[in-house]
Formats: C-alpha cells, structure tokens, sequence
C-alpha cells in the first residue's frame, strides 16, 4: 500500500479525532472556561455548522488548485486552528478557533479522497478510498478515547495532540506526494444543490439529517448522560468512549454486508428503531457501568450500520451523480450534528441531564418514519450496485 495514502488517512484520523473527541472533554472545557457543559458542547455545533456550509463553496472555489498544495494548506490552516485551540484564553475564541479548523477540514476531506484514487490502479480505488476514510472510522475506536484519556487533567493537552497528528501528515505529505495529475473541471454550486430538487434525493437527506440529528444530540453530551456511572472518573468514560469507537467499527464493517444482504430499507429501519429503543433506556442505562457499556455496545453498532446505508441509499438513487450525491449526503450528516449539538443542549435544559435522551429517542422514531415513507416505493438494490457506496460509506 503506499506510504502517502497511509498519510492520508492519518490526515482524516486527525480530522475524525477533532470532530468527536470533544464528547469526552466537555465538562474540564466547561470547568476551565467558566460555561455550563450545553454551552461548551456548541463548539461542536459550529464546527460541524461550519463544515457543512463551507464544503461545496470551498470546493467550487479551489476546483482548480494544485490538489498537493490544495492538501497541505488545508492541514497547515486545521493544525494551526487546533494550536491556536489550545491557546484560547476565553470561550469566545475558542469558538473562532473552532470556525477555523471546520474551513481546514472542509478543505482537507474531499479533496483526500479524490486524491487517494490517483494514487492506485483503478481496480484498487475502491480499497484506496477505504483507507483514507477508514481513518475516521478509526477515530472513533482510538483517536475519541486516546484525546479524552490526554485530557484528563488539562483538555488542551487533546488540542495539541490534534495539532500533533495534523502536522505529521502535512510534513509527511510534503515530503512523499508528488506528481498528482491536474484537477479536471468540478461542478458549479449550483449543480452541486440541484438533486435536492429531486422528491427522493430530499428524502433519503432529511433522513440523514434528522438520524444524526438524534444520534449527536446524545453522543456529544455522553459523558452527562453516563455520568451515573462514571462518577466524573476520566477512565471510566474513556473505557465506554473505546467500546464504543470499537462499535462504531463493527457497525460499519456489519452495515455494508447488511445492505447487501437485506437491503438498505430494512437496515434503515430496523437500527432506527434499534437506537431509538437504546436512547430511550439510557437514563436508566446510564446509572452503572454494566449498563453505560451496554448501551456503548448497542447504540454504536446500529448507529453506524444506519451511517452506512444512507449514503449507499443516496448514491444508488443515481448512480452516475454518486460522487455529488454523497457529498450532500456528508453535508446533511454534519448538518445533523450541527443540530444535535442544539438540541441536546436544549434538552439538557428542560429535562435535565438524566432525562434529556428521551429527546433523542423522539427524533429516531422520527428519522425511521421519514425513512420508511421516503423508501416504500423504492427497490431495494442489488449486490452489485452495493459495492461502489459501501467504500464510500464513511464520507
């Protein structure tokens, strides 16, 4: 395999790394910054915000950079963004930091993945686009709980580590990727938003965005919703963080051979159901450790085999515009964790910290609803048409 697609891939493990560890470091931000936990998980919520809006502007603006210099200066502004995290003195700053490594990300991801199928025979791209955006799968199961055990004692510890992996791919890449072919013509803004226009595109997106909608809105308030069983113990949450990050990689791994094997419709609906189920037992899940395990067992593994079908859903839909369609696939899920960051705020408010889940049971119950209308005339697709999603799955 060669050396510069692993660089990549360690550029989306950084990436992946930044855009979650924050589930694990929220109460020592909010403890350190003088704001309440909700307020400090809205630094998710502009991240994800940011990089759901900037992603198609910034790719129709650099559709014709040098796709090497396009790279390094997305990871230069995202390790800087994080370096200049770890020094924020106030809230307010940090938030701006927070701004600025969504513009480096949102550069950075599309970009990495267009590139990693330059780098191999085109039988092989499929595996090359598996490696770089295993890299945020694989954050999940190491980056998230490594960040959050870093910064136990001083979460900007975890910014630095961030930067750290940031840096290293960028020297990496500057040293070893060379003679990249020239960027052909990318598709105008307006191509880019037309397909929503579509009644089946609209539904397999607001499907997208209402799941994760649910799901961030408790993944990013984990450590209060587990804070029964974790009793403020850093390794206690770091333990259920790592169970379920491993989770989260065999949801996916299961989620690909589910969508072959019974279709996208039957996946969507039943881990829907599974995680709405799962959300609405977390206040009582979340009162032991036996049970905060369970539920990091459960939620993880139906969760990202859902993740896994809602791009395949979108890119079989049309499958020549596959590589548009999953790009707005990518939007509505961080679109979807902007909101979450909100609304698991707002349920943290009204229902308090042990009751908020229930929140976020309603909106599965929600997204399997709009799941099931959307796709009730739709065939389900075969084997063969499943493959090329699949390894897209994880944009």
């Amino acid at each position: 395999m060669p050396v510069p697609l692993l660089l990549l891939a360690l550029g989306t493990f950084a990436m992946g790394t930044d855009s979650m560890v924050f589930a694990g470091i929220l109460g020592p931000i909010a403890a350190d910054l003088d704001v309440s936990v909700p307020a400090a998980g809205q630094l998710v919520t502009v991240f994800a915000l940011g990089y759901a809006l900037l992603a198609p502007v910034l790719a129709t603006l650099t559709a014709r950079w040098p796709r090497r210099r396009l790279l390094l200066i997305a990871l230069a502004v995202f390790s800087a963004a994080n370096a200049l995290s770890a020094l924020a003195p106030t809230y307010g700053l940090l938030l701006a930091t927070r701004v600025l490594a969504a513009v480096g990300a949102a550069l950075y991801t599309p970009t990495a993945n267009a590139v990693a199928t330059t780098l191999v025979a085109p039988e092989r791209r499929g595996r090359a686009l598996a490696t770089v955006l295993g890299g945020m799968t694989v954050a999940t199961a190491l980056g998230v709980p490594l960040g959050t055990w870093v910064g136990r004692t001083d979460w900007r510890m975890t910014m630095w580590l961030v930067t750290a992996l940031g840096l290293a791919a960028l020297a990496g890449l500057a040293l070893l990727l060379r003679d990249l072919p020239a960027p052909t013509a990318a598709p105008a803004l307006k191509a880019r938003l037309a397909p929503l226009g579509q009644r089946r595109v609209l539904g397999a997106a607001a499907t997208t965005l209402v799941f994760f909608l649910a799901f961030q809105s408790v993944y990013i308030y984990l450590s209060t919703a587990v804070a029964g069983a974790t009793g403020g113990d850093s390794d206690r949450l770091s333990l259920i963080l790592l169970t379920s990050g491993v989770m989260s990689v065999a949801g996916s791994w299961l989620g690909g051979r589910l969508v072959d094997r019974v279709g996208v419709r039957r996946v969507l609906l039943t881990g829907s159901a599974v995680a709405a189920g799962a959300f609405a037992a977390l206040p009582w899940l979340g009162r032991s450790m036996p049970g905060a395990l369970g539920y990091a067992l459960v939620v993880p593994l139906a969760g990202w085999a859902v993740s896994v079908a809602l791009p395949h859903r979108l890119a079989s839909i049309d499958p020549g515009s596959a590589p548009l369609l999953i790009s707005l696939n990518s939007s509505a899920l961080y679109l979807g964790t902007a909101a979450g960051g909100v609304a698991g705020s707002a349920a943290i408010s009204v229902l308090g910290g042990r009751w908020f889940p229930f929140v976020a049971a309603v909106l599965a119950l929600v997204a399997c609803a709009v799941a099931a209308a959307s796709t009730r005339d739709e065939r389900p697709a075969g084997a063969g048409e499943a493959a090329a999603p699949q390894r897209a799955a994880r944009v």
